[in-house]
C-alpha cells in the first residue's frame, strides 16, 4: 500500500474520475479508513470510505508513483487496460513510453 508521512500520520491518496475516467479532484486518505478485518491496508476500503462521504467513483493513487505508473493529477485520465494514471498531452510530445506511461519529449534548444 503506498502511502505518505504527514508529520506522525500515514496517509493514502485516492483520485476521484468522472464517467470518462478524468481525474476530477485528488483527496488524502487518513490509513486508518484503510484498515480491514485482519489489520491490512486494503485499497477497497479507501474506496469505500471515499464513495461513502463523497459519493462517485474513486481510485487509489501514489504519491510516489509506486502504483499506477504515476500520480493522478487533475485533468489525467484513468487507463484500466494499463493500470496507470495518463497525464493530457504536451504540445511538444514526440511520443509515448508504454512502460512508463509518460509522454516523450522532443529536446529544445
Amino acid at each position: 500500500m503506498d502511502r505518505k508521512r504527514i508529520g506522525d500520520i500515514l496517509m493514502a491518496h485516492f483520485a476521484k474520475l468522472d464517467e470518462n475516467n478524468i481525474v476530477i479532484n485528488v483527496i488524502v486518505v487518513h490509513n486508518n479508513e484503510l484498515i480491514d478485518d485482519d489489520g491490512n491496508e486494503c485499497e477497497a476500503k479507501g474506496i469505500d470510505f471515499c464513495v461513502a462521504h463523497f459519493g462517485g467513483c474513486w481510485i487509489q493513487t501514489s504519491y510516489n508513483a509506486t502504483i499506477r505508473k504515476n500520480y493522478a493529477g487533475i485533468g489525467h485520465t484513468y487507463d484500466p487496460d494499463r493500470d496507470a494514471f495518463i497525464a493530457l498531452e504536451p504540445e511538444n510530445a514526440i511520443g509515448f513510453d508504454e512502460e512508463t506511461c509518460q509522454w516523450i519529449m522532443s529536446e529544445t534548444k
